[in-house]
């Protein structure tokens, strides 16, 4: 048996990034050869990906990658946000958003194919940053955005956009992405509000009226109607919110004032749609206890 040497733990774990007593039973699983027993390592992470598999990830990060007209932005999922503020959890996402980009891959399942920088794939790669974090990482989202002016935008590492747009500068696409990080728009313009939408709203605007104002000529009443219904249209509709980086226009103006117009864009947030866990631990600690 070869001597696992303190100095030998060290250099395993500055590889692998795997806890001190991992490195040192990987060793001596392996007699002592760095190499079997990184790869020992590697293959227990798979084990471990397994078994955290169906635990709820619904932290994480949004990453983004652009190069020229092209941008990408990626989801990766953890289990509590203080493994989403870890610097190899950190690493990993900015890692996967870069081969997103240079990949082409269209979804996060052809993504898990990809080959990372280190000659892993993404799965390979996520499965070894969950021997190191201890939790349940997916790879769950791609966005991908092509055009003559794209913005790429990440708030705080949990919102991401991306805008295409004609015309217009980077400034005022990168301008357009924040306002809809902060706005979260439904819609683009107006024409693409659905008329079920519309139609529902007049429902529930004339049920709010009094009896007497729907007494008044149906023109007058349709009048009023009409101006609460372009209202409402404007406030879920990208072109008709006031600009949230000057407030005294509206975005619509903004792009026309630059000879733009906004062609499509995509927002993502960390762990929407996901349902998310929620411990009770009085009841959990009256369960230890024999109480309940």
């Amino acid at each position: 048996m070869a001597e696992i040497t303190a100095s030998l733990v060290k250099e395993l774990r500055e590889r692998t990034g795997a806890g001190m007593m991992e490195c040192k039973k990987a060793l001596t699983e392996n007699n002592g050869d760095i190499d079997a027993a990184a790869e020992w390592l590697r293959k227990s992470g798979l084990a471990k990906a397994d078994k955290k598999a169906s635990r709820v990830a619904a932290e994480g990060r949004i990453a983004s990658a652009q190069d020229g007209g092209k941008a990408v932005l990626v989801e990766v999922n953890s289990e509590t946000d203080f493994v989403a503020k870890d610097a190899n959890f950190l690493a990993f996402c900015d890692s996967v958003a870069k081969v997103a980009l240079a990949s082409g891959a269209q979804d996060a399942e052809a993504l898990k194919a990809a080959t990372l920088a280190t000659g892993e794939t993404v799965e390979e790669g996520r499965s070894a940053l969950i021997a190191k974090v201890g939790e349940n990482v997916q790879v769950r989202r791609l966005a991908r955005m092509e055009g003559d002016n794209v913005a790429a935008y990440v708030h705080g590492g949990k919102i991401g956009v991306l805008v295409s747009m004609k015309g217009g500068d980077a400034e005022l696409a990168r301008g357009i992405a924040m306002h809809v990080a902060a706005m979260n728009p439904p819609y683009n313009k107006a024409a693409d509000v659905p008329a079920e939408f519309v139609a529902k709203e007049k429902e529930i605007e004339l049920a709010k009226m009094s009896d007497k104002d729907r007494q008044k000529p149906a023109e007058i009443l349709e009048k009023i109607i009409g101006g609460k219904i372009a209202k409402i249209v404007n406030e879920v509709s990208l072109y008709g919110q006031p600009y949230v980086l000057d407030t005294n226009q509206t975005v619509e103006a903004a792009l026309k004032a630059a000879g733009a117009e906004v062609v499509s864009y995509v927002r993502l947030a960390v762990g929407e749609g996901i349902e998310k866990q929620v411990d009770d631990f009085a009841a959990e600690v009256m369960k230890q206890a024999g109480l309940a």
